[in-house]
Formats: structure tokens, C-alpha cells, sequence
């Protein structure tokens, strides 16, 4: 058995979708998936491990957001994959731990096992702040890394501040020792960012493109992802019109097919 395996629980599939009615090349049928206590899945071989996070305690106005995971999987496990020949496996819920820290520590763990073994994780949160516990994955790898963020805004937060959603970067740009190599931000809202940040976003060079700019040639989204070893979407980026359950959506950003295509250039690279 894998040495990440005793961090998560079971995907209990009957309770997510009705697995008769799956056709054979539907993703919960084409998925391996540890759906219970003693199949955890047989990593060599895969490509893709979806990781499920079941935390929110560190979420500002975003309570229930936990329970994300196994929503996605509702409607994930319903689609068809294109020609593609990458192998996924979904690994189950990391649960909330005992702390955040706790949280923070499994889903790192998992990050730096994968990433060794040469498997893209793809994290379902939870809050945002999950975000940092996966930059720490890459904490023992010895590298410098980029990370790339779609998100209406860029979560610096204040030093003094707990680590939030909403402070998430702040953490990540002061961690010592510093293997951050660069940061862009793809979709900010300039009404929605303080000047000072931007100016420290300048001053740090970092690369920073507003909404409007990625909305008017957004394939040029693609190289800017192409370079990240590490990417996090905030459903926020997504205008309310086509994510109306984000209670911190906004009428302003990315319609769902744009977000689609930005996610389509992270999985070609």
C-alpha cells in the first residue's frame, strides 16, 4: 500500500452517482478509484491523482465549502474524456485534521510524493488556502518554482493575519527559505486589488494581467500557464452569472467557456 494511502477516506461512489447508470467510457468508470477501505490505488502506471481536500475552517465567508470534493464528483464522473491517453486515479478526501495544520500537513505529504513519482496532482478544495499547503509539497525538492493563479484578486493579506483564502500568497511570498521563482496572477480585477499590492506585484516582477487584457486575447493565457509548475483557480474568477453558488462571486469575470479554455491550456501542459 502506498505511503500516502493512511491519509484519506474512501469515495463512497454510490452515495456520489448511480453507478449502473454509467456508460463504460464515463469517467467514474474509466477512473481508479479508491472507493473503499482496502483499494487504495496502485500508483505505478498513473499520470493524474485527484486529491479531494474536505477543509474550510480557514475560509472568509465560504463555510461549506468542504463539501466541494465529492459535489464535483457528482457531475465529473458523468463526462467523457477527449483522445487522451493519460491515466487518472482519484485517491479519495484528505479530511480536515485535528488543526488546519494537520490539514495542511497531509495534502503537502501528498503533493511531494506525487510530484516525485512524476504524477500531476489535481487538487477539489475546500478554501483556497489549500494553496499554500501545496507550494510547501515542493518544500524538499530542491527547485525553484512558478506559480501561476487564475483569481479576481491576489490574497496577500497582512503578515500579522492567520493564513486565510484571502491571505494565502502573503504566506507563500514570505516563507524562508524562499523556493518561489515567480508568480502571475491571470484575471485580476483592478476595483477588487488595493494599489499598493500592485505596486508590490511591480516591484517584485511578478506578472499580473487584468481581466479585461486576458479577456481580449485569451490565448495568450496559455504561455504564461505553460511555465507554472503549480496552478490555482479561485472560483471567483468566474462571474456570478456562471457560478451562482460562490457567495464571493462577483458580476464581473470569466464566463464558464473562458474558464474552460484556460483550464484546457493547463491540462496541454
Amino acid at each position: 500500500m502506498s505511503d500516502i494511502a493512511h491519509f484519506f477516506t474512501p469515495i463512497d461512489i454510490n452515495f456520489i452517482t448511480d453507478v449502473a447508470s454509467l456508460k463504460e467510457l464515463q469517467f467514474g468508470n474509466v477512473f481508479t478509484i479508491h472507493s473503499a477501505p482496502d483499494n487504495f490505488p496502485e500508483l505505478d502506471g498513473i499520470d493524474i491523482a485527484i486529491i479531494g481536500v474536505a477543509e474550510d475552517r480557514n475560509a472568509e465567508n465560504n463555510l461549506g465549502c468542504s463539501l466541494a470534493p465529492d459535489s464535483v464528483r457528482t457531475f465529473l464522473y458523468k463526462l467523457y474524456g477527449g483522445g487522451y491517453t493519460a491515466r487518472v486515479a482519484d485517491l479519495g478526501n484528505i479530511n480536515a485534521g485535528h488543526s488546519t495544520d494537520d490539514t495542511y500537513f497531509a495534502l503537502k505529504s501528498t503533493v511531494d510524493f506525487l510530484v516525485r513519482k512524476n504524477i500531476i496532482p489535481v487538487i477539489i478544495g475546500g478554501s483556497q488556502d489549500l494553496t499554500y499547503a501545496q507550494f510547501l509539497g515542493y518544500k524538499d525538492l530542491e527547485q525553484t518554482i512558478n506559480i501561476a493563479a487564475i483569481d479576481s484578486a491576489f490574497d496577500l493579506g497582512n503578515p500579522d493575519e492567520d493564513i486565510t483564502n484571502n491571505s494565502y500568497l502573503g504566506k507563500i511570498i514570505l516563507h524562508q527559505p524562499n523556493y518561489l521563482f515567480n508568480y502571475s496572477n491571470i484575471g485580476y480585477q483592478t476595483y477588487l486589488v488595493d494599489q499598493s499590492s500592485l505596486q508590490m506585484m511591480n516591484k517584485l516582477y511578478f506578472d499580473v494581467y487584468r481581466l479585461g487584457q486576458v479577456r481580449d486575447k485569451i490565448e495568450e493565457a496559455e504561455p504564461i500557464i505553460r511555465q507554472a509548475d503549480m496552478l490555482t483557480f479561485d472560483i471567483t474568477a468566474i462571474k456570478h452569472s456562471d457560478a451562482p453558488a460562490n457567495p464571493n462571486a462577483s458580476p464581473n469575470g470569466f464566463y464558464a467557456e473562458e474558464a474552460c479554455q484556460i483550464m484546457r491550456y493547463a491540462g496541454m501542459n
